[in-house]
């Protein structure tokens, strides 16, 4: 015997669990201010690598016939202002300006072909630098939301 309401109308049980459609869009708006976070403490991370570049050249080991070969004071210099320049667009990101987030997406695919000519100097480093660009690009490009919390 089926279910009738009040007004006598056969009720039909629900076919499963109710989804809200706003969770899958509230998980990737986590994600962007993750990913605004990751850029931060990246580009701090980055300008740190940098300096100990710039600062001493023996810092790093030195690589022999790798195709993507600078000396290790110029990669300081690319660590030093990259870094500066992901840092603040991450600072960007978590303010929520509207900038940010293209400018996020172009830096992170930068980080992510600069982590990858990095490889033979620091290669867990550099590994991790990649996975970290593209979770970044990720979240940058899902996240549909407009509005963001002030931080």
């Amino acid at each position: 015997m089926a279910d009738t309401s009040p007004s006598g109308a056969p009720q039909h049980p629900s076919p499963g669990p109710v989804r809200d459609p706003g969770a899958a869009g509230d998980w990737a708006a986590g994600g962007t201010l993750f990913a605004g976070v990751l850029m931060l403490v990246y580009g701090v991370i980055a300008v740190l690598q940098g300096i100990a570049g710039i600062a001493e050249d023996d810092v790093y080991a030195r690589v022999g016939d790798y195709v993507y070969k600078f000396n290790l004071t110029t990669w300081g210099w690319i660590h030093l202002v990259l870094g500066v320049i992901v840092a603040l667009v991450g600072w960007g990101i978590l303010t929520g300006a509207a900038w940010a987030r293209a400018l996020g997406v172009v830096l992170a695919g930068l980080s992510v072909v600069a982590n990858f000519i990095w490889l033979p100097y620091q290669p867990v480093w550099a590994i991790v630098g990649i996975a970290i660009g593209i979770f970044v690009v990720w979240a940058l490009c899902t996240d549909r939301s407009t509005e963001r919390p002030a931080v």
